[in-house]
């Protein structure tokens, strides 16, 4: 925890002279996203607010709208924490992502799109498996479905599935093997970025059901052996 939260400091320059619950809120959901507070992890009010140089009050707002967005969970009488994801939670997060990834490619106008942000994460994704970062492809591979949305050109949207594309790194995190997980899909999204480079959006959107599709199946199978249906540690 001492290293999350003398990151977390770093994150202090972002905050500006106008420092505000949301802003915290970004901060600390990009934070989860990226691992630094795994499932079940307690945040403690006085170490966060320190490392981010924030008031009790401004942290608890900040806390509050992640709980909204299902990121963290208040326990009564021990504190706050990282929310811990059910089978459930896993199939909700996967069927928001079919309706709005699918539309996103389908409603795409005439080529050439704007693809060089898909382009950026799968390099990154090659990179991490060349160095057998398996941590790395995970967050390359959530990087690609965030440019893959962002093509829809809608903040709203944008605003909408950064909050599931966070859910979605909480189930990643209670993974036993990532490398199994993650790099089966590295060539799938090479397929979907050729198939859109080649302007053929029918077959991206294709690739990209059968694709989450195969996400899912995989996932619940690894998460409820790992977790259990109520969210609950399998060990």
């Amino acid at each position: 925890m001492a290293e999350q939260l003398a990151s977390l400091a770093d994150d202090r320059a972002l905050l500006g002279r106008t420092s505000t619950a949301e802003r915290v809120s970004d901060i600390l959901r990009s934070r989860i996203a990226d691992g630094f507070f795994p499932p079940g992890t307690r945040l403690s009010e006085d170490s966060i607010g320190g490392a981010l140089g924030v008031s009790r009050n401004t942290l608890r707002e900040a806390f509050r709208l992640l709980t909204h967005e299902r990121l963290l969970v208040h326990e009564l009488n021990r504190g706050v924490f990282v929310r811990v994801l059910t089978v459930e939670d896993v199939e909700d997060i996967y069927r928001t992502r079919a309706l709005v990834e699918c539309a996103v490619v389908r409603s795409l106008g005439e080529p050439p799109y704007a693809l060089d942000g898909l382009a950026d994460a799968v390099a990154d994704g090659e990179r991490a498996t060349a160095e057998n970062d398996w941590k790395a492809l995970g967050t390359a591979n959530i990087h690609f479905h965030r440019e893959l949305v962002a093509l829809a050109g809608s903040e709203r949207t944008d605003e909408v599935m950064r909050s599931v594309f966070a859910e979605l790194r909480l189930a990643f995190h209670v993974v036993d093997d990532p490398r199994r997980l993650h790099e089966p899909y590295l060539a799938r999204n090479r397929e979907i970025l050729q198939a859109l480079r080649d302007g053929d959006r029918d077959r991206a959107e294709r690739l990209l059901a059968v694709y989450l599709d195969d996400s899912l199946e995989r996932m619940v199978e690894v998460y409820r052996r790992r977790v259990g249906d109520d969210g609950a540690s399998a060990g």
